[in-house]
C-alpha cells in the first residue's frame, strides 16, 4: 500500500542517514587512532590505583575517613566522586606525585559500592572501586579481654602446619627451611583452626597471636615483626578471609582474639619503601641510626632533645625502618589500620609491640580514638622494663608530673615476671620477698588488676629453663600467675614444659610437637609426652578450667603477708568467696602456723585444696608439701 511504501522509504532514508553518521564517526576515530605515519595510537590506559584502607564501614562513631591512594602521577589528578552521603572534604597532593590523600565524611552514607574517579584534562585516567560495608550488630560494644580471661600466646609459624600447600608462595622471597630454627617452619591459620578444640579444652579464653601480616623479607621473617603490607595476611599463613574465619570459629568456642600490632617500624621490603610518600615518612632516612633503647627518655624531666630523638627515632635493626608517627598522614594511616582490623576480624584486643618507642603523643591519641570507638575494648602495651614507675607512666588514669596522659588500658607486667622468676630460681627462702616487694609497688598503677601477668613469652628464655628445670618450682610459678591479680598469659608449649638448651631467641620458639605430620611426640594428644610433661599439662588444664568460673580470682580483692617460714601467702576475696594461696619454697614438708593470718581466716571453718582435692578440717596449722603451691578454697 502507499502507507507501507512510505514506511519503507522512511526506513531506507533512516538507514542511509545512520550509515553516514556511523561513517563520520568511524573517520573521526580513524583520525584519532592513527598517527601521521599510519601507526595506531595507544589509548590512554585507565589504571586502578592502590587505595588503603581497602574498604570501610558505615555507622562508625567517627564518620571521617582518610584514603591513601598510590599510583603513578595520581597526585596530579582531580578527584570525582558521586555517592549519596559520601562527601569529599579534602584532597591533598604531597611532595611525591604518586600519592594522594582523600578526606571523606561518611555521616549520611549507606552501605554500598561506588567508584572514585581520577581525572586529568577532562578524562578519567584512573578508577578505584570502593565499598562501605555493614557493621556487625553491637560491634561498638564488643567485650575486650579482661581479668576473667586467660591468654594463650602462639607464634603462628611454630604451632601447627594445617596446610603444607602454602609453605612456599610463588613470588615471596623466603622459602620454608625446617633445617634451622631461624627458618620458616610452615605453621599457619589452618593449623591454628584445627586445634581450637585443644585450646578451649585446656581452659584458655583468649588467644594472642604474634603478627600474621605479610613479612615478605629475604630472611628471618617467621617472627612477623617486619611488616611489608599492613592490610594483608602473609600468604604463607593463609588469607585475610581465613583469618576472619578463624576468629569466628574461635568466638564460637568462647575464645577472644588479640592481635599483635607494630606502630614503631615496618619491614625494609614494605612496598612504600621503594616509593615513599614524603621525605619524613621514616625517621633517620636514609642514614639510619640504631635506637639507644634508653626508655627513661620518655619520663626523664631532665632529658635532652637529642637523647629523646635517639631513643624514639632510632631503628631497631637495619631491616626495620623506624616510622615517623609525627607525620599526620602516617599517624592517621596507622590508627585507621587498627580500627580496620578490629572491625574486620572482630578483635577483642590489641597487644602493641615496643610500646614506648613510637611518638608518645600519637600513641595517646591512638588509645583515645580506639576506646571512643570501642568503649569496652582492651589494649596491652609492651614496655619491657623492670621499674614500675616507668610502666605506670603509660596507664590510663595515671597523673604524671609532666601532664602526660597515656590512656593505655593495660601493660605487660615485666617487673612481676622478673620478681617471680628470680624469687623461685635463686637459692634461699628469703628470695620470696622479691614477689612481696614487687606487688607492694602496685600503688603506682591506676589499675593493677588490668595488667597482663606471665611466666614467659616469645622473647625470653622459657620459664622451665628460668627456674633451672625444676618441675616443682615450675608448677609454683604457673600456679602463682593463674591466681594472682591481673590477666594471665601462658606461652604455647609451657603447658607441656617445653624447654631448650640454646640461647638464641629461635630456641625459645621451637615448633609445638604434634603440629607437623610425622612428629614422634604429640602435645595435642599426649602421645610420647613424658609422665612429668603430662602431669604439667593436666595441672595447667585443671587450674585454667577452675579459674574460668572463679569471680573471686577475676576481680576479688587481694591481701598478702610478708613471707614467713619459707612461705609466701596471699588471699583473694570478695563478699561471697575467699581463696588462700601458699607458695612453700622449703625443700621439706612444712607445717605452716596460721595464727598471724587470723584477720583473713576468722570465720572460716575449713577448706578444700584445689589441686589435690583434699578437704582440710582445721586451719590452725596447715601441712604443705615441699616446694609446692597450695590453693585453698576457704569455707565460711
Amino acid at each position: 500500500t502507499n502507507q507501507s511504501w512510505l514506511w519503507h522509504v522512511a526506513f531506507k532514508n533512516k538507514q542511509f542517514i545512520q550509515m553516514k553518521k556511523y561513517l563520520s564517526i568511524l573517520l573521526i576515530l580513524v583520525a584519532i587512532g592513527f598517527t601521521a605515519t599510519g601507526k595506531p595510537r595507544k589509548a590512554t590506559p585507565v589504571v586502578q590505583p592502590r587505595v588503603e584502607p581497602t574498604f570501610w564501614w558505615t555507622g562508625m562513631k567517627n564518620p571521617q575517613l582518610q584514603l591513601m591512594v598510590h599510583a603513578e602521577n595520581i597526585g596530579t589528578t582531580r578527584v570525582a566522586l558521586a555517592y549519596p552521603g559520601v562527601r569529599v572534604i579534602g584532597v591533598t597532593a604531597v611532595e611525591n606525585p604518586n600519592y594522594l590523600f582523600i578526606d571523606l565524611d561518611l555521616s549520611g552514607a549507606q552501605p554500598g559500592k561506588f567508584e572514585i574517579q581520577f581525572q586529568k584534562e577532562g578524562k578519567t585516567v584512573a578508577l578505584a572501586p570502593y565499598e562501605l560495608k555493614v557493621r556487625e550488630p553491637g560491634s561498638a560494644w564488643r567485650k575486650g579481654f579482661n581479668s576473667s580471661d586467660a591468654m594463650y600466646l602462639i607464634m603462628p609459624d611454630r604451632f601447627a602446619n594445617g596446610n603444607p600447600g602454602n609453605d612456599e608462595v610463588t613470588g615471596m622471597k623466603e622459602k620454608p627451611d625446617r633445617s634451622t630454627l631461624m627458618g620458616r617452619q610452615g605453621g599457619d591459620i589452618k593449623g591454628l583452626k584445627d586445634h581450637l578444640g585443644y585450646i578451649a579444652d585446656m581452659g584458655f579464653t583468649a588467644i594472642w597471636l604474634n603478627p600474621l601480616l605479610e613479612n615478605d623479607m629475604p630472611t628471618f621473617s617467621y617472627h612477623g615483626y617486619a611488616t611489608t603490607d599492613f592490610y594483608k595476611v602473609d600468604g604463607r599463613y593463609g588469607s585475610n578471609e581465613e583469618y576472619r574465619e578463624f576468629a569466628e570459629a574461635a568466638r564460637e568456642k568462647g575464645i577472644k582474639l588479640i592481635m599483635d600490632m607494630i606502630f614503631n617500624h615496618c619491614g625494609s621490603e614494605h612496598w612504600w619503601m621503594k616509593d615513599m610518600p614524603m621525605a619524613d615518612w621514616i625517621n633517620f632516612y636514609p642514614d639510619y641510626k640504631i635506637t639507644t633503647h634508653v626508655r627513661n627518655a620518655n619520663q626523664d624531666p631532665y632529658a635532652s632533645s637529642y637523647d629523646k630523638a635517639m631513643f624514639s627515632d632510632g631503628w631497631f635493626v637495619p631491616t626495620m625502618p623506624d616510622l615517623n608517627q609525627r607525620n599526620p598522614y602516617l599517624a592517621t594511616y596507622l590508627i585507621q589500620n587498627s580500627i580496620w582490623w578490629i572491625e574486620y576480624v572482630h578483635l577483642a584486643g590489641i597487644r602493641m609491640d615496643t610500646y614506648p618507642y613510637p611518638d608518645k603523643e600519637v600513641m595517646a591519641e591512638w588509645n583515645r580514638l580506639i576506646t571512643e570507638e570501642y568503649p569496652d575494648f582492651n589494649i596491652v602495651g609492651e614496655e619491657w622494663y623492670l621499674n614500675q614507675a616507668v610502666l605506670s607512666y603509660w596507664q590510663k588514669g595515671k597523673v604524671n608530673i609532666d601532664g602526660y596522659r597515656g590512656d593505655l588500658p593495660s601493660l605487660m607486667d615485666f617487673p612481676l615476671q622478673n620478681a617471680v622468676s628470680t624469687a623461685l630460681r635463686d637459692p634461699g627462702t628469703g628470695e620470696l620477698m622479691k614477689i612481696y616487694e614487687c606487688l607492694a609497688n602496685d600503688f603506682q598503677y591506676p589499675d593493677p588488676g588490668n595488667l597482663v601477668v606471665f611466666p614467659d613469652n616469645h622473647d625470653m628464655t622459657r620459664f622451665f629453663v628460668q627456674v633451672n628445670r625444676d618441675v616443682s618450682l615450675f608448677k609454683m610459678g604457673i600456679g602463682f600467675f593463674l591466681t594472682t591479680r591481673g590477666i594471665p598469659q601462658i606461652y604455647y608449649g609451657s603447658e607441656i614444659m617445653m624447654n631448650h638448651t640454646g640461647t638464641h631467641d629461635s630456641e625459645y620458639r621451637k615448633p609445638f610437637p604434634g603440629g607437623w605430620d610425622g612428629d614422634p611426640i604429640n602435645g595435642f594428644t599426649g602421645l610420647g609426652l613424658t609422665a612429668q610433661e603430662k602431669e604439667i599439662q593436666q595441672f595447667t588444664q585443671k587450674l585454667l578450667n577452675w579459674r574460668k568460673g572463679k569471680e573471686v580470682i577475676h576481680s576479688g580483692k587481694m591481701t598478702h603477708f610478708v613471707p614467713f617460714d619459707g612461705c609466701y601467702v596471699f588471699f583473694r576475696y570478695n563478699d561471697h568467696e575467699k581463696v588462700m594461696v601458699v607458695l612453700n619454697k622449703n625443700s621439706q614438708e612444712t607445717a605452716l602456723k596460721t595464727d598471724r593470718l587470723a584477720e583473713m581466716l576468722t570465720g572460716c571453718s575449713g577448706a578444700r585444696e584445689v589441686i589435690s582435692g583434699k578437704e582440710v578440717t582445721s586451719l590452725s596449722s596447715l601441712t604443705l608439701p615441699p616446694k609446692s603451691i597450695s590453693i585453698f578454697e576457704l569455707k565460711k
